[in-house]
C-alpha cells in the first residue's frame, strides 16, 4: 500500500469548506492562507510522517497546482507530488514538457492526476464550453498525444480535439510520471483502461466501489492492460471511537444551514457522476447527529453536506481507521490519498497513529 496526504492551496483550519472554489465557503473557517510557509509546514510534515506524495486539487478558488509543486519541490527530499490539472485548458504537449522539466528538477517526483472537469459552470468560466462526454473524449486524446511524446521521437496526431505535426519532446522524462484519473461515468472508465496507470475513487462503501472495480478490472483486460487502483478518503482518527465522533460531532455543527443548501445547490446543477453518487450518500440533509450520516462501519458522509469532491470520512479509533483501510486494500485497492482538519496536525497525527499500523513506518527526515 502506498499513502498520500492532501495539499489545502485553498487555505486551512478546523472546519470543513469547498476545496476549489471561493463560493459558498465561510472565509472565517480558512484561518491559515496557503502561503508558501504553511504549505510546506504541511508537505514537511507529510513526508516525514510516512506518506510518499501528496495531492494538489486544482480549481477556480485555490493556487495553481504547477506552481505550488514547483516551489515546494525544492523545499522537500523525497516527496512526490501528485499534481492535478486539467486537459483542456492546456495543450498536452506543452503538459508533456512541464512534466519533463519538472522530473529533471524534482529528481523524478512527478505523478498526474488528470482532472476532466464536473461543475459546468466553473468550466464556462474558464472558457471550456464541451459537455460531459465530450470532455472524456478530449481527455483520451488528450493523454494519447502526451503518452506518444513521453515514449521519445517526433509525433504526429491527427484527431477531433488535438492536431500535431512533428511533436515530441527532446529529452523525455526519466522516469515517465505516473498518470491518475477520477470519474465514475462510463466515459471516465473507458479512458482509464486505455490510458490510465492509477484510477481514483472516491470513498464510498466497500461493496459499492467494488463494483466498479470489477467493471474497470474488465474493461482494462479487454484494451491488453492492468490498472491500479486509489481511493480518496478524508480520516477522523483518535485514540477512542468516542473521541473521534465527538469531533465529527462538532465539524457538523459547524456546518450552517446556509452553507449546505448553498453547496448542494452548487452540487445539483454539475454534471459528475461521481459528485452525484457522493450527494446520494446524504441526500443533503444533516440528520440528527454525526452518527446518523455513518453509511457503513466507520465512514461518515458528512464532509459531503458542504465539500465538493471527495465527501466521505473514515471515523474511529487509530486501529478502527486501519481495519478500515485494510478491507478496502483486500478489495484491491493499491494507494490511499488521506486528508484531515487541520491538514499540519492532522498530517502527523495519521502518520503517526495510524500508518504504523498498517506496515507503514515513518520516515526520518
Amino acid at each position: 500500500m502506498q499513502f498520500s496526504w492532501f495539499l489545502p492551496t485553498r487555505g486551512d483550519g478546523r472546519a470543513v469548506n469547498p476545496v476549489t472554489t471561493a463560493r459558498g465557503s465561510d472565509p472565517t473557517a480558512l484561518s491559515r492562507r496557503p502561503t508558501l510557509a504553511y504549505l510546506s509546514s504541511v508537505a514537511r510534515a507529510a513526508e516525514q510522517s510516512g506518506f510518499e506524495a501528496v495531492l494538489t486539487p486544482v480549481g477556480s478558488g485555490c493556487e495553481d497546482p504547477w506552481v505550488v509543486c514547483g516551489a515546494l519541490a525544492a523545499l522537500t527530499e523525497r516527496l512526490h507530488f501528485l499534481v492535478a490539472f486539467r486537459p483542456g485548458f492546456t495543450l498536452p504537449t506543452l503538459a508533456a514538457q512541464q512534466a519533463a522539466t519538472f522530473q529533471r528538477l524534482s529528481g523524478g517526483r512527478l505523478r498526474l492526476n488528470v482532472v476532466t472537469g464536473g461543475d459546468p459552470v466553473e468550466q464556462r468560466a474558464y472558457g471550456d464550453f464541451l459537455g460531459h462526454d465530450a470532455r472524456y473524449a478530449r481527455t483520451g486524446e488528450f493523454l494519447e498525444v502526451l503518452r506518444a511524446c513521453f515514449a521519445g521521437g517526433p509525433v504526429d496526431f491527427a484527431g477531433e480535439y488535438f492536431t500535431v505535426e512533428g511533436g515530441g519532446l527532446a529529452s523525455p522524462p526519466d522516469p515517465v510520471p505516473p498518470i491518475y484519473l477520477g470519474g465514475a461515468s462510463g466515459p471516465a472508465e473507458d479512458v482509464t483502461a486505455r490510458l490510465v496507470d492509477t484510477y481514483l475513487t472516491w470513498g464510498e462503501p466497500p461493496a459499492q466501489v467494488a463494483v466498479r472495480l470489477d467493471r474497470v478490472r474488465e474493461k482494462a483486460a479487454a484494451a491488453g492492460r492492468e490498472v491500479r487502483f486509489g481511493l480518496r478518503l478524508h480520516v477522523v482518527s483518535r485514540d477512542t471511537p468516542e473521541e473521534a465522533w465527538a469531533e465529527a460531532d462538532r465539524m457538523l455543527a459547524q456546518m450552517s444551514p446556509a452553507a449546505i443548501a448553498a453547496a448542494q445547490q452548487r452540487f445539483a446543477r454539475m454534471d459528475s457522476v461521481g459528485q452525484a453518487r457522493m450527494t446520494a450518500l446524504h441526500g443533503g440533509s444533516a440528520g440528527d447527529g454525526a452518527r446518523s450520516l455513518e453509511i457503513a462501519p466507520g465512514l461518515w458522509a458528512g464532509i459531503g453536506l458542504v465539500r465538493e469532491g471527495a465527501a466521505t470520512a473514515l471515523i474511529g479509533s487509530h486501529e478502527q481507521v486501519a481495519e478500515r483501510i485494510a478491507e478496502y486494500a483486500a478489495l484491491g485497492f493499491d494507494e490511499f490519498v488521506l486528508s484531515g482538519w487541520p491538514h499540519l496536525e492532522e498530517a502527523w497525527r495519521v502518520g503517526e497513529e495510524v500508518l504504523p499500523l498498517l506496515g507503514t513506518t515513518a520516515r526520518a527526515a
